[in-house]
């Protein structure tokens, strides 16, 4: 089957509809059994002009064309932000929650940069609004199934938070060595999976995950 490029058709729907920036917003790593979970935002506008050629879902590019996708999309955005809730707070409250905590951080960033959040509708991949519980003030928050494949700027989200986080497991391995993490990111392949149970559970994994291999 072939695989459709994201466009602009619905961020230009929120401009018509009288939205100055649409920020995408996309999140890695909630299924893995080691490291943080990240969710990247991406902030656009109309003046933003057309995106870098090559851009899809991070899920559909290899790590080399990510990285370097990457600074090109750092270039076009208005502004981007990558928020992380680590393991031990995924154990402690929950990955929902969490996703919703990582979000509310990388929001946080793009207000310190300078992005007008309270005037954004905020795309959200999916269709399960996580955010909207851990904010204090409300935003516009849409979900969209399938935003990170058809959306450019959740699809840009999605490759400033794959690129961030994969960087976060790689340098595990020279800090945790022995489990793989430039391999499998905190994924539970059969090898990390063997890993643990040679070598034990560390603080970077989600250990309510892996009661089994305790």
């Amino acid at each position: 089957m072939a695989v459709c490029d994201p466009t602009d058709v619905v961020e230009r729907e929120f401009f018509s509809g009288g939205s100055r920036f649409v920020i995408g917003c996309d999140e890695v790593g909630r299924g893995a059994v080691a490291g943080p979970v990240a969710v990247g935002m991406a902030v656009v506008a109309e003046t933003c002009g057309a995106h870098p050629d090559g851009l899809r879902d991070s899920k559909l590019l290899s790590q080399k064309r990510r990285e370097e996708l990457e600074p090109l999309l750092r270039k076009w955005v208005l502004f981007g932000a990558v928020g992380i809730a680590d393991a031990r707070e995924v154990d402690d409250l929950g990955i929902v929650h969490c996703l919703g905590l990582a979000g509310k951080r990388a929001l946080q960033s793009l207000h310190s940069q300078g992005a007008d959040v309270s005037s954004s509708v905020i795309l959200l991949d999916g269709n399960h609004d996580w955010l909207s519980p851990v904010l204090s003030t409300p935003l516009d928050i849409r979900t969209r199934v399938k935003a990170d494949r058809d959306c450019v700027s959740v699809a840009a989200a999605s490759v400033l938070a794959k690129v961030h986080r994969d960087a976060m497991m790689i340098a595990q391995d020279a800090v945790l060595p022995g489990y793989g993490w430039s391999g499998n990111k905190g994924y539970g392949s059969g090898e990390h999976l063997d890993a643990i149970r040679t070598l034990g559970m560390t603080d970077f994994h989600r250990k309510s995950w892996l009661v089994s291999y305790a």
